[in-house]
């Protein structure tokens, strides 16, 4: 009896996760290749299912967008539960596809449950392919002169920024379909945005989904802001950056699409362009260390700080969580991410480092809890960016450098804007009310922590120099030992 991967009408299921678009795909492209039917699948497994509360219902709005946009081309997104190898051997012999193509992922999990997937499929004579497509460059391709891998952030941008990068590959007009199409799931069942609760009415307005919104994105970000990226990107009140991160995580576009727009952008003489360039690689960088070192997602890069005395959790990180710390730039940003899904990248730093060294606080209950809420969650770069702030990653912030949240609100947000733009208890005054996202916060907030905008802003949780002078000597103390041992 022949087998499927015989047949050149069989089907191929191109198996869609954090890669929602038609343009510059290489598993699509590849199989578009081959003159097969395709069957676009998404598979909700529970790697998938486990995702937090805010990027899992993010993850809902891109696959009921994209599956809208499929369906407008005379596709189909066909949507199942369930493990992944389970539900994908029940297609394949529900529908005589020839294989399976997908887009690599690289953390831990989605490797082991990829590779098993592969061997599993592979071992009954079909075809199992995985593609690129979420990074610029594989992460096992970018080498040091020795042959191991990039530590340190700069000498690995140095690596990759003459490389060669594939031009991007536009969307196709049409997909071949099957003579038949398998049932699908209802994606209204899978209650993608049941954790989110009410916070989900808020976020929304926020939110750009969809290819041709990351497009415009990019298009509107190289049109102006890129001239002054390298000093407003700092700038938390000014619309400076692309904000291109919610839609590169769940694959809305491509990273040669933006690199190669970018480099455009630079050959022009376009001021801030190679530092957005940088910013691209930086993820590539963290995905690189990912790869190599997947330790990075849970614990200390770095093993002397294995002994670091880290707190635990307690009621001061509530107040943390809560926005509620006293200090208005920290409580600024995580209002921020309450009611928009993402926080600037300047107040991502100077909350981190006020949890972890202020407060001394483990960066993985920080790192968890962003993993929890910013819709534009992406498990290296969280990772890359909480163990930075801490001093326990690669290329991290050295022990010394202990952000000073007041001072650094005087040098980036001097006019206040951005600090009572989401702290309603600031712009309490005479004749002045509080601006509409400062009070969307309170209607975002878990009804539990029982919060109301006419409440006295809180006191200090800690005294900045007081904490600072806690965390060096700290520090110091864990050195001392580490070098003794």
């Amino acid at each position: 009896m022949a087998s499927p991967q015989s047949n050149s009408t069989a089907p191929l299921i191109l198996w869609f996760r954090r890669d929602l678009r038609l343009d510059d795909l290489p598993m699509l492209t590849a199989a578009l290749a081959t003159g097969r039917p395709v069957i676009p699948v998404f598979i909700l497994d529970p790697e998938t299912d486990g995702l937090g509360a805010a990027p899992k219902w993010r993850l809902g709005l891109g696959i009921a967008h994209f599956a809208a946009r499929l369906a407008a081309m005379g596709s189909r997104l066909i949507l199942r539960r369930g493990p992944a190898l389970a539900v994908l051997e029940a297609l394949v012999d529900e529908v005589g596809a020839a294989g399976v193509l997908w887009s690599r992922l690289y953390d831990p999990a989605a490797k082991a449950r990829d590779a098993a997937v592969k061997a599993a499929l592979r071992a009954r004579g079909l075809i199992a392919d995985s593609h690129a497509g979420h990074l610029l460059h594989e992460p096992w391709t970018v080498e040091t002169g020795t042959g191991g891998f990039y530590r340190v952030y700069t000498p690995y941008w140095r690596a990759v920024r003459g490389r060669d990068v594939p031009a991007p590959v536009p969307a196709p007009a049409n997909l071949p379909a099957p003579d038949h199409w398998p049932a699908s799931d209802r994606l209204d069942d899978w209650q993608m945005g049941a954790a989110m609760r009410r916070g989900a009415a808020v976020v929304l307005p926020h939110t750009r989904v969809g290819e041709a919104a990351a497009l415009d994105r990019l298009n509107a970000f190289l049109a102006g802001p890129v001239e002054r990226y390298a000093t407003d990107r700092d700038l938390p009140d000014t619309p400076a950056t692309s904000r291109l991160s919610e839609n590169l995580t769940y694959g809305e576009i491509g990273p040669r699409r933006i690199w190669h727009a970018g480099w455009a952008a630079m050959e022009q003489g376009r001021a801030g362009a190679e530092t957005f360039l940088k910013e691209l690689v930086w993820r590539e960088f963290s995905y690189h260390l990912m790869h190599h070192t997947p330790h990075i997602l849970a614990a200390n890069w770095k093993p002397d700080w294995d002994s670091f005395g880290w707190q635990s959790d307690s009621a001061a990180v509530d107040r943390w969580r809560q926005g509620m710390t006293g200090e208005p730039f920290v409580d600024a940003a995580m209002r921020e991410m309450y009611v928009t899904g993402t926080m600037h990248n300047r107040a991502r730093m100077i909350a981190a480092s006020y949890l972890t060294k202020h407060m001394l606080t483990h960066w993985k209950l920080g790192l968890d809890w962003f993993a929890d809420c910013l819709i534009d969650w992406d498990p290296a770069a969280n990772a890359m960016g909480w163990q930075w702030a801490a001093g326990s990653g690669p290329d991290a912030a050295p022990y010394f450098r202990v952000f000073n949240p007041a001072t650094q609100a005087e040098k980036f947000d001097p006019l206040q804007r951005y600090r009572k733009r989401f702290i309603a208890e600031l712009s309490r005054a005479p004749g002045r009310a509080p601006g509409p996202e400062a009070l969307a916060y309170f209607d975002a907030a878990p009804r539990a922590w029982g919060l109301d905008a006419k409440q006295p802003y809180p006191r200090p949780l800690v005294d900045l120099a007081a904490g600072r002078d806690r965390a060096l000597a700290a520090y110091q103390a864990n050195r001392s030992a580490a070098v003794a041992d």
